[in-house]
């Protein structure tokens, strides 16, 4: 069983790059990045995250959407934003998409609301508030975000990091390919990756909401969902 991740420090971060070059990017990016980088735990982390002002999107949202979950889970999910459900809860993933996420967790074995790391998962989104009427998180906004992602990341120190959506795939692997190109090709992320190795093993896979509107794809989802169950009972994934 894996402990709480309390140690007061993180596993170093490798450089966190963002979505635009630097000099396009305005000073909010080096605000978060120094702001992330001085976080020692996940308190600190979600407190300063909700008093951070550099994105406008925390002026129309109801609550900080931080996680949900066991933060010692071997699984931790990433998302894109939260939705109107998800901003009047103060939870990620509790709408539709969240209900459908449950579900999808349930047939390999894992469950958010469980205590035992082996069987939990931890979920986050790049965007901690909701963008207006649930429009896609912009390069800008993504970019502003990423360090306080990386760094949750770094803290609550998984094994796996399920990569959910392109806004969440595009942040942590920093590549232009798009969603139905990556899922279920195992990467090592750029951001929030360990130092010791080349990266964190993360698995991209389609958002939940994606698959409300295309059921088709599920059965693309499922093989996805295989591969990490299969990475959780020792099969060793391949990534690229």
């Amino acid at each position: 069983q894996r402990p709480a991740p309390t140690r007061p420090a993180a596993p170093a971060l490798r450089a966190i790059h963002s979505a635009q070059p630097d000099a396009a990017q305005p000073d909010a990016v080096r605000a978060a990045r120094e702001i992330a980088a001085g976080c020692r735990d996940l308190a600190s982390l979600g407190a300063a995250l909700a008093a951070f002002d550099g994105c406008p999107l925390k002026q129309g949202a109801r609550n900080c959407v931080f996680a949900d979950g066991d933060p010692a889970a071997r699984v931790m999910i990433v998302g894109e934003a939260p939705g109107r459900d998800e901003d009047i809860a103060g939870k990620p993933f509790v709408g539709r998409s969240g209900q459908l996420l449950d579900r999808m967790l349930a047939a390999i074995g894992l469950d958010r609301r469980a205590t035992d790391p082996a069987r939990g998962v931890y979920i986050t989104n790049i965007l901690p508030w909701r963008p207006v009427e649930n429009r896609a998180p912009s390069a800008d906004e993504t970019a502003m975000l990423t360090p306080f992602v990386a760094r949750h990341i770094a803290l609550a120190d998984p094994e796996f990091v399920l990569v959910m959506g392109a806004t969440a795939a595009r942040a942590l692997l920093q590549t232009p390919e798009g969603i139905l190109k990556l899922r279920g090709r195992w990467r090592r992320a750029v951001a929030g990756g360990k130092a010791e190795d080349a990266g964190r093993l993360c698995l991209p896979t389609l958002h939940p909401a994606y698959l409300l509107r295309n059921p088709a794809a599920k059965r693309l989802a499922w093989r996805d969902l295989l591969s990490l169950r299969a990475a959780l009972d020792g099969e060793p994934p391949q990534a690229e």
